[in-house]
């Protein structure tokens, strides 16, 4: 078994303990482990991984087998950032009785997750805290979408159920306040209710999945290379980083490397799409503590990006670039100078845009101890990304597990142990920095050659996993491949569908005129989440 050597111990260790009731291990790529494990053994075998190897539990979903196997597959990704890998645990539930034993108890980042297995494969949930619809809404009627006998085209009768009753929190002097589901902007939908008592709020309340695009199934009906631009319309500031993810997958279960050129080509695409977000996020976060100048300095530099994103691609958001064995378009010397010349200059200015903010008094008056997210609660909650490295999570995909070019570069992943706006601020405002010089080092190493390899027709029945470190955090994508170049299983995790939970952790003891800043500082992404 061609294993990184941080991994075997691990193995070694469980197959010691565990014996027979992991009935196989394989490993598909040297940082990725496979266990195939019975039922009653999956709560013990994440609690092991989770609690004495700092585990984190990085995605949970199940997959429909009845068809050949009778059963459903739950699988269980835990990432082991100190060994630099991934375990993935899968274990079978029986067709005629399905149902699975919660984690959620244990290992609290499970939540939502698992509640999604149960509303689009009727898997039910035993044990779990509160095993309420999430992906679904209450009004729906008893459909399972992901299961392979529902129709991609079936036409759903109208929903006549209950609404979603929230939660009621009682006491003298405390009183709820909605916000959403519709927002006065073009955000998508998501609702806000708060439990208030006088100014702090004691509790919110969070819905979500509004509009569930049922994307994962889409993906089924699709061939591979189509899937692509689907990959894309996940969540529309991340169209690189979810393409990228899908399209290594992909590569993995074909068995096919992209050249050198193609993967510095992605690498400048990941981090120009850093960039314009972050800043957008820079700028938004002080218009929300009305702190307009700065948000318009900022709004200027993101346009500037976007225009330079559409010299090179055609594309504002860089649509269209990624493609499974490589990328579509190359880079001309005219081009790269622009690129280039674009670095040094918006460089300037951005630091001009990080003295203006630092300067301002009023504005750290508003994000110092505003929305404060331990790292305990963070850890145990699994919060990735920005949000994570700003509550002391020091881990980054680019550094830990590099894909793409990031093994060429060199460059500091910032964190903090505030956990507050400010902090959350500041880590974007030190990685618009750190891009600046990945993409100097790319852009002078970058490759001669070939931009893209054939990939052929992708064997069946071959699973691969696909992971990016987007700007918002880490991006997986787990496929299962079907005859004729299809896919039978395409499992997306978007960093926000694990991060929306810290925010009603994040707000309490706040006051409601907070939170739109509060929320922005985590800036999650409704159409990740309903995708």
């Amino acid at each position: 078994m061609n294993l990184l050597p941080s991994l075997r111990p691990i193995l070694d260790e469980l197959t010691q303990r565990f014996g027979a009731q992991i009935e196989h291990a394989h490993a598909p790529q040297p940082n990725e482990l496979y266990l195939h494990a019975k039922l009653e053994l999956a709560g013990a075998l994440c609690s092991t991984l989770y609690r004495k190897h700092q585990g984190r539990l990085a995605g949970v979903f199940a997959e429909d087998a009845r068809a050949g196997q009778n059963v459903f597959f739950v699988y269980y990704l835990l990432a082991l950032d100190a060994a630099h890998g991934f375990v993935l645990v899968r274990v079978p539930i029986p067709a005629d009785q399905p149902e699975l034993n919660s984690v959620t108890n244990a290992i609290p980042a499970a939540n939502w997750q698992e509640r999604e297995i149960q509303d689009l494969f009727g898997i039910r949930l035993v044990g779990h805290p509160n095993p309420r619809r999430c992906a679904l809404h209450d009004d729906w009627p008893e459909v399972y979408p992901l299961r392979k006998d529902f129709d991609l085209h079936s036409q759903l009768p109208p929903f006549m159920g209950e609404r979603h009753k929230f939660r009621e929190v009682e006491g003298e002097g405390v009183f709820q306040v909605p916000v959403g589901p519709v927002h006065a902007g073009i955000i998508e939908p998501g609702h806000f209710l708060f439990s208030v008592a006088g100014e702090p709020v004691l509790y919110l309340q969070l819905r979500m999945f509004y509009v569930h695009k049922g994307i994962e199934k889409l993906f089924e009906s699709l061939p591979i290379p189509h899937c692509v631009r689907l990959a894309e319309s996940i969540s529309g500031d991340s169209s690189v980083a979810h393409a990228t993810a899908f399209c290594h997958a992909v590569e993995r279960a074909a068995g096919v490397e992209p050249p050198p050129r193609a993967r510095a080509l992605r690498t400048i695409c990941l981090e120009l799409e850093r960039l314009y977000n972050h800043i957008a996020d820079i700028g938004a976060i002080c218009t929300d503590v009305a702190f307009v100048t700065a948000h318009m300095h900022a709004m200027r530099l993101k346009e500037r990006i976007l225009r330079v994103n559409e010299e090179l691609t055609g594309n504002r958001l860089l649509r269209g670039m990624a493609c499974p064995g490589g990328v579509r378009f190359d880079f001309d010397a005219g081009q790269l100078r622009a690129l280039a010349q674009l670095v040094d200059e918006l460089e300037r200015q951005f630091n001009d845009l990080s003295e203006l903010t630092r300067g301002n008094s009023g504005l750290r008056d508003r994000l110092e101890t505003t929305g404060v997210l331990t790292p305990k609660v963070a850890r145990d909650l699994g919060v990735v990304g920005i949000a994570g490295r700003a509550s002391g999570f020091d881990h980054d995909l680019r550094r830990d597990v590099p894909h793409d070019f990031y093994d060429q570069v060199q460059f500091t992943v910032p964190v903090l142990t505030g956990g507050d706006v400010q902090c959350r601020f500041d880590v974007r405002r030190d990685e618009v920095v750190q891009s600046f010089a990945i993409l100097r080092q790319v852009m002078a190493k970058l490759p001669a050659g070939p931009i893209a390899v054939p990939l052929g027709e992708v064997p069946a029945d071959r699973v691969a996993l696909g992971y990016v470190e987007g700007w918002r955090g880490e991006i997986f994508h787990w496929i299962h491949t079907a005859p004729g170049n299809r896919l039978a299983r395409c499992k997306v995790k978007d960093p926000s569908l694990q991060n929306w939970p810290a925010l009603s952790e994040a707000i309490l003891g706040n006051i409601i005129p907070d939170f739109p800043v509060v929320n922005k500082s985590f800036n999650l992404s409704y159409s990740g989440t309903d995708r």
